[in-house]
């Protein structure tokens, strides 16, 4: 806020300085009041730009909430339009300044302004993948399809929005890749944070327990769950065992599913794992998975089994009856 004040005091400075050398007859050369009209030319563009920041942060905090770790659905559109007014009144305050700088320097701006309507109108025909961006971009915010800051499938990717702006949207995945689409070539968009959320689970057990038994375990696992004192304000509905989902080859699904604040699913649904793994196990509650059993036959002896063989066998290129004798070294 000081900046701002110390340029509205130089802006306004200038003026009462301009008036006192004309209430006293005190001419400026051209090349001083031109000077002077720049700088406040300047200093203007400078002042709208940084009313229109304030009043987009002044938006944003009208709608926050007491709640750091969580973005309300308001939080979220605010922010999202927040950054695309910026960036609009940044191009059309820039580009009046500009041209207003011009006229200072005794430049005709109408022949530019005819030139860019024309230069723009023929972008435009040949730019039209643009223009469907900056189209679809404007609708895409419009109809509140996506806020910075869900988790969104695009394209067959998902990921966290990080920005949206009147051509691209950016989405960075899990392993943080940053991946920018056109907004044109968007097709599908999946919000899986818009408002709230749900974590659906499948638990398998095997076909000898009590489904009855168990299904009752998983409400009760649901409930305690609701009380925790972190998880529990995360938790829009309790835990809703929907019932026997399944029959696999080893084993029985039953499915599950909560209901939570946008964002929060993974985080609740990491510790409703856990906990149905630690109380299956206290419960004796069996979870099967795939496991092969080895086999062993009785053991033999195959050394004197050939020796036996080699016994038997005629001895290559002589006669088991020959009377040859084979010399015999004495041992040492």
């Amino acid at each position: 806020m000081q900046p701002l004040r110390n340029l509205i005091n130089v802006f306004f400075g200038l003026i009462a300085g301009a008036a006192i050398l004309k209430f006293l007859n005190i001419n400026l050369t051209e090349e001083g009041v031109r000077l002077i009209r720049i700088i406040g030319i300047i200093v203007g563009a400078y002042v709208v730009l940084k009313i229109v920041r304030l009043a987009v942060a002044r938006m944003e905090q009208m709608v926050e909430d007491q709640d750091p770790t969580h973005l309300s659905e308001a939080e979220k559109r605010a922010r999202t339009i927040g950054k695309i007014i910026t960036s609009v009144s940044l191009v059309l305050v820039i580009g009046v300044a500009v041209m207003m700088i011009l006229s200072e320097f005794g430049m005709d701006i109408t022949p530019i302004i005819t030139g860019a309507g024309i230069a723009g109108l023929a972008v435009g025909f040949g730019a039209q993948n643009l223009v469907r961006d900056i189209i679809s971009g404007f609708f895409l915010i419009l109809e509140d399809q996506v806020r910075i800051g869900d988790v969104v499938k695009i394209n067959d990717t998902a990921g966290l929005v990080e920005a949206i702006r009147l051509r691209t949207l950016v989405l960075r995945d899990l392993h943080g890749t940053v991946h920018t689409f056109p907004n044109g070539e968007i097709k599908q968009v999946s919000n899986m944070t818009k408002e709230w959320s749900r974590y659906v689970i499948d638990v398998g057990v095997a076909y000898k327990e009590d489904v009855d038994y168990v299904m009752q375990v998983l409400r009760e696992i649901g409930e305690e769950l609701a009380k925790d004192e972190t998880y529990g304000p995360l938790i829009l509905e309790p835990l809703e065992v929907l019932g026997v989902d399944d029959f696999g080859e080893s084993q029985v699904t039953i499915k599950a599913m909560i209901k939570t604040l946008p964002l929060k699913q993974w985080m609740v649904g990491r510790e409703l794992r856990r906990r149905i793994k630690k109380t299956f196990d206290e419960k004796g509650i069996e979870i099967p998975f795939p496991h092969v059993s080895v086999y062993f036959g009785e053991a033999s002896k195959p050394f004197a089994l050939l020796l036996q063989q080699a016994s038997s066998q005629p001895v290559i290129g002589g006669s088991a009856e020959s009377d040859q004798e084979l010399p015999v070294r004495d041992r040492p």
